[in-house]
């Protein structure tokens, strides 16, 4: 349903791609994450047409992206990092407007509508300007719009980005429900967790190329055994000395010093031996941890950088502040529900590919890192 080969990208002298390959069958999810200026939003760019790539080809939907974009677009949706709205607009006006754009007629435009409006939980605010609605309702709406003419192909750009956690796993909930009646998704995101859950295949892309890609799975087996992760109060100069007998590898350090990764060989002693260790060379440690290997674990190992040094935040780092409510006097809320929800249980995996020209695989990549 996605495929791309060779596709490159040339801003003047600044290479934003460097030739990626990708395809994407129909009804699966790929999640595409790299650190900021990676060249993630250009590869959107391009595969939504809003962008022509300096060499290689594209195809949505059968449809070549330069020499077809008319039919490329009519056959996608997207939804942008930044929302699309008319704020004076009410948000069933939106979705009416973007219905009427998308060819519909008036009476099947207001029923779209009626409908996209109460499957995003948004029916008591329809009929209010969207200048009024809260960081996670414009999200919400936002990607209704995407959805009025029921494309087969949809392009989500960071879709939760600011959402609290209650509204992340919302969203996550109509995802699923999208590509189980045979949407075909790709996915950026800032959230690790959120490609975790979602995602048949990942992609990391790195300076314009596919560094890694495989299944979730696949790529947390790829760094091996179980994860050592320290938290020092402040840098120390002994402290990776410390840990070498401990581990099994190399110890990985963050940019500031303060945080330490490494591959141990499982046991109930690591962490008091890691602590006894780290305190004879006089390292004050803030936090232990030892867990089996995560994205964030693939990730720090690819581009050398913990998620949230590389702008992609953890779920933690939500903002609490676009809880799902409306502005104003007499405003309404629908925050309801647990400050952070369960995780949910991924769905089913399903085969897609996702494919690229790295210096090395991802395993061997992964396996230099470590």
């Amino acid at each position: 349903m996605i495929e791309a080969e060779g596709l490159a990208k040339r801003y003047g002298e600044t290479r934003a791609l460097a030739g990626i390959d990708l395809s994407v069958p129909a009804g699966t999810i790929l999640g595409v994450l790299g650190p900021n200026g990676a060249g993630k939003s250009t590869a959107v760019r391009i595969l939504t047409t809003l962008a022509r790539p300096t060499s290689g080809w594209a195809r949505v939907a059968g449809h070549d992206v330069v020499t077809q974009a008319g039919e490329v677009r009519r056959r996608i949706g997207v939804t942008a990092q930044d929302a699309t709205l008319d704020e004076a607009l009410t948000g069933r006006q939106n979705l009416r407007m973007v219905a009427e754009l998308a060819g519909l007629r008036r009476a099947e435009g207001a029923a779209r509508a009626t409908e996209l409006l109460e499957r995003f939980e948004l029916t008591y605010a329809a009929d209010r300007p969207v200048r009024g609605y809260s960081g996670g309702m414009r999200r919400r709406l936002d990607l209704a719009a995407s959805l009025v003419a029921n494309p087969p192909v949809l392009f989500l750009d960071e879709p939760t980005t600011g959402l609290d956690p209650t509204s992340r796993v919302r969203m996550w909930d109509v995802i699923r429900e999208l590509v189980g009646q045979g949407t075909t998704l790709l996915l950026t995101t800032q959230y690790l967790d959120e490609a975790d859950a979602l995602a048949d295949r990942i992609v990391v892309i790195d300076h314009g190329r596919i560094i890694a890609n495989g299944t979730p799975s696949e790529l947390k087996g790829a760094v091996g055994g179980t994860r050592l992760e320290v938290t020092l109060t402040t840098a120390h100069g002994g402290a990776v000395g410390a840990l070498v007998p401990l581990v099994a590898g190399r110890v990985d350090v963050s940019a500031d010093g303060r945080r330490l990764r490494a591959a141990v060989n499982a046991g109930a002693g690591v962490a008091t031996a890691v602590i006894r260790a780290l305190d004879a060379v006089g390292a004050v440690v803030d936090d232990v941890a030892v867990h089996p290997p995560s994205l964030d674990d693939v990730f720090f190992a690819l581009t050398g950088t913990g998620a949230a040094a590389a702008g992609q935040p953890s779920a933690a780092a939500s903002d609490a502040s676009d809880a799902d409510a409306t502005t104003g006097s007499g405003a309404n809320t629908d925050a309801g529900g647990p400050a952070y929800a369960a995780e949910p249980t991924p769905r089913p995996r399903t085969p897609a590919m996702a494919t690229g020209t790295p210096a090395a695989s991802h395993s061997d990549k992964l396996k230099g890192a470590l």
